[in-house]
């Protein structure tokens, strides 16, 4: 029995931010600070060049563009949900989600099995997975999953479990991703990080077209190195600002902590499989920071980083959270019948997950 990716979906935002726009506004924040407050340590000003040399991105997508760069605000405008209509993520969902299907030449009524995976959730409960099998008008098993940028791939993972073990024949995997709403776009060393988009992925069990999903491999170590400590909780702590609740991340810490775990990952699951990199023809990793890619698939092949081979996207949308790799597979999806690719994301946690796919 086989599990193969039959439909792709994709959200494109309709706004642009370009790293000169997101400078420009925060340096009109830092100027603005300075002078009201005078501070011992005057902030520091970003520029579109350290943007660049960083990370490697260039423009990000949004679901706002006016409230990020009014540097009053410096949060995005979004309208607030409302009763008895598809909240904000489940309309970035419904997107994808119908993409995807037409794709698989599917109706939501085939679905068995909805699992929106991803970092940021609208609320407690309801499930956002429930309001997306409510508003596709599927009837099936529908629930959460957060592992952050992992998230897609983890829920790929466990949505193939569940075809290989239970009565259940077709699912799909939905992420919508705000990653705006949760920046702090007051703090140089990570407002430029993040971009909005949503993905869907269908899964089939012995479909006669598609990806096959040969492996899973899946792991997760406890680290507080990136952290987003927004929750219900804090209404029973002090009051802080809502920025301090936000994303933050200890950089330097994270690019020494996951280039030698993802690497390691990679060459055990293909070490387990009697495989090695020269048999992996596509690359989709994650899309969070061009440096760290460069540094695993070298570590990884021991060759020049090739665009070719695991495309870069990141310059262009950002770190889209968990829709990274699959934002990857949906643009750079051809796989001759019988070839590898490894399909990776990694992220908060620490947290790292893959999949071996192949052509047919």
């Amino acid at each position: 029995m086989s599990v193969k990716i039959t439909g792709l979906g994709l959200f494109t935002p309709p706004h642009i931010i370009s790293n000169q726009e997101l400078v420009d506004s925060f340096n009109k924040y830092v100027d603005n600070y300075n002078n009201k407050h005078n501070p011992k340590e005057p902030l520091q000003y970003s520029s579109s060049s350290f943007i660049e040399k960083a990370s490697g991105i260039k423009n990000r997508k949004t679901l706002d563009k006016e409230g990020i760069l009014n540097p009053e605000r410096m949060r995005p405008n979004l309208e607030a949900n409302q009763k008895n209509k598809p909240s904000t993520l489940a309309q970035m969902g419904l997107t994808a989600a119908h993409e995807a299907l037409e794709q698989a030449k599917l109706k939501p009524q085939d679905i068995d099995l909805i699992i929106v995976a991803c970092s940021n959730l609208p609320r407690a409960y309801p499930s956002l997975a429930i309001e997306l099998q409510h508003f596709l008008g599927a009837s099936c098993v529908a629930f959460d999953t957060n592992v952050a940028c992992s998230s897609a791939v983890f829920g790929i993972a466990t949505a193939n479990q569940w075809l290989q073990h239970e009565n259940i024949n077709k699912a799909i995997i939905i992420s919508p991703e705000i990653c705006t709403a949760h920046l702090n776009f007051r703090d140089r060393d990570c407002h430029f990080i993040f971009g909005d988009a949503a993905t869907a992925v269908v899964l089939e069990k012995n479909a006669n077209h598609g990806l096959k999903i040969v492996n899973s491999h899946l792991q997760t170590q406890y680290s507080e190195n990136i952290i987003n400590e927004f929750g219900f909780l804090n209404p029973c702590q002090p009051p802080l600002e809502p920025y301090q609740y936000l994303f933050k991340q200890e950089g330097r810490k994270v690019f020494k902590n996951v280039v030698p775990m993802v690497s390691k990952h990679l060459s055990s699951q293909l070490e387990s499989l009697q495989m090695t990199a020269s048999d992996i023809k596509k690359y989709w990793l994650h899309q969070a920071n061009r440096h760290i890619n460069e540094l695993v698939y070298q570590k990884l092949t021991g060759k020049s980083y090739d665009t070719n081979i695991a495309p870069i996207l990141l310059d262009q949308w950002a770190n889209t959270s968990s829709c990274g790799s699959i934002i990857g597979l949906y643009h750079h999806s051809k796989l001759a019948e019988g070839d590898f690719g490894l399909l990776c994301a990694f992220g908060a946690g620490y947290s790292v997950g893959s999949l071996l796919l192949q052509g047919t």
